[in-house]
């Protein structure tokens, strides 16, 4: 009996040491905010990103990828969870609070011999994080410089530097420090991009002698889209001068912010020598109407990819990390945002709206031995998705919960069934007064129901109207199209379990 007894202990083990051996390392970077329409793997030409771009020559490039709720904590709620907000209990930053009991794809992780970490920012609340054997994390949303991080055991700590570089010096020390004779699952959460903008020092003034086209929404009149025109999210109305650009009459008003309050002393002085110097230029300009507007625009572009520079430098330099580790053939490496952002589009910064620039988010992946360099992946994925692929690829179990599909298949030209539809649903009813939305884009096709702020339907067809400007709900040319997005919307709300939706779906618009 104990002959037979050590026997089966030993063929366990060398079974889970196997399958330790066979399953890929994953390391995943989610930033915040970041907009694909300024990374240059997607064709822009407003600034050049190496390191995203490395990651999508060396692996896939995913051009049709895309959130199911367009807010920070949300969004990584459903990526830890593989399921849509109103499962996984995390609906908006305003009022939600991880249930970190639930079977995160992390937890999965451990039970297959993972070990596990998460670095930089969360946000997804004050619970103490689970499915993790290590973390260090910003609170809250964190600053840019001199940052606070919470680490196991909620013991805090202050650091001084730049929150993009210091991210990465944990991450490094920590693969340092793993179990080697393990996999590892090690997600890098940036603060980059989110605002207010604020470049590392190095970084200031990289884009000061280039003007940005604006974009051809920039006026847009909003002039059949209700929600659209009561929002309060653009640069004319709502960026603020000194709180966002940066722009003060002494440096009381100044050390108002707390980001620049927190700084020393040398990069105090460092950082504001050189908005104090454009702030005597715009007094100089006396500049007002469109003008000021298009100003503040050139102004937020020149911040926000100045801030995305230390971000690309800093995603190419785990990579480098990797290859010189020689962990570069049985890692995955994912990098995404935690959803889009308005460039100036509709006249706008921020995101929130089930439109385009906010719903849709970058993603690159890489995949050594899986993924051939240079691979395009044209079909819908969504960040659901992330959990149960990671999961599978990892040979571990995917909770029955899970709501994402995963597209490891198709990464592996195998059976694979495509996303026909994708489900969106924003519920924060607060924070520059986009109204709670929810709805259906096809390949063709975008549904939109809005309500509480605002009750209407918005019908686009993305064919003809790429920047959706034109809502053609109501019309009578567009009666059956609209009678069969309908059904597919309803079939949608069913099968993610989403009964504050199915309720308002039925209700009429006065």
């Amino acid at each position: 009996m104990k002959r037979f007894l050590l026997l089966f202990i030993i063929i366990i083990s060398v079974q889970v040491f196997g399958q330790q051996n066979n399953s890929p390392n994953i390391v995943v970077i989610i930033s915040d905010d970041h907009a694909f329409q300024t990374i240059s793997a997607y064709g822009s030409t407003m600034t050049q990103t190496p390191g995203i771009d490395r990651l999508a020559k060396e692996g896939a490039l995913f051009t049709n990828a895309y959130v199911t709720n367009s807010i920070c904590g949300p969004s990584r709620a459903t990526f830890l969870s593989g399921k849509y907000s109103p499962l996984n209990g995390f609906k908006d930053n305003e009022n939600s609070n991880f249930n970190f009991n639930q079977n995160i794809f992390v937890k999965q992780l451990q039970k297959a011999g993972y070990q596990t970490a998460w670095i930089g920012k969360m946000h997804l609340g004050d619970n103490i994080p689970q499915g993790l054997d290590y973390y260090n994390i910003l609170p809250d949303q964190g600053h840019y410089y001199n940052p606070d991080f919470i680490g196991s055991g909620n013991k805090r700590t202050h650091h001084e530097g730049y929150v993009t570089n210091i991210i990465s010096d944990f991450s490094e020390q920590w693969l340092d420090n793993r179990n080697k004779q393990k996999p590892f699952c090690l997600i890098i959460g940036h603060k980059a991009t989110h605002r207010i903008w604020m470049p590392d020092l190095p970084d200031l003034g990289t884009f000061e002698n280039k003007t940005f086209p604006l974009p051809s929404t920039f006026y847009d009149d909003y002039k059949t889209r209700k929600a659209a025109k009561v929002q309060d999210m653009s640069i004319a109305k709502t960026m603020l001068m000194g709180y966002d650009l940066k722009m003060f009459d002494n440096m009381q008003e100044a050390d108002k912010i707390g980001a620049i309050k927190r700084m020393n002393p040398e990069q105090k002085k460092t950082f504001m020598n050189f908005y104090n110097n454009i702030h005597k230029d715009l007094i100089a300009k006396n500049l007002s109407g469109n003008a000021l507007t298009e100003w503040k625009y050139q102004r937020y572009m020149r911040d926000y990819l100045a801030t995305a520079a230390s971000l690309d430098r800093n995603i190419d330099r785990i990579v480098t990390y990797l290859d010189k580790n020689n962990l570069s053939n049985n890692t995955i490496v994912i990098y995404m945002s935690d959803q889009g952002f308005y460039m100036g589009e509709h006249g706008w910064f921020d995101k929130r709206f089930m439109y385009e620039e906010s719903f849709r988010t970058p993603m690159v992946m890489r995949y050594p031995g899986v993924i051939k360099p240079g691979t395009k992946v044209n079909d819908f994925i969504m960040n659901v998705d992330i959990a149960p692929t990671l999961l599978q690829a990892a040979n571990a179990t995917i909770p029955q919960d899970y709501q994402g599909q995963s597209f490891l298949p198709l990464l592996k030209h195998e059976k694979y069934t495509p996303k026909k539809e994708l489900y969106y649903h924003y519920y924060e009813n607060g924070e520059h007064s986009v109204s709670p939305h929810f709805g259906i884009k096809t390949e063709r096709y975008k549904l939109i129901r809005f309500y509480k702020r605002v009750e209407s339907w918005e019908l686009f067809d993305m064919k003809k109207d790429p920047h959706e400007l034109n809502n053609i709900y109501g019309s009578k040319k567009m009666k059956k199209v609209t009678k069969k997005l309908k059904q597919q919307l309803l079939d949608l709300i069913e099968k993610y379990k989403d009964e504050e939706a199915k309720k308002l779906f039925y209700e009429p618009i006065n």
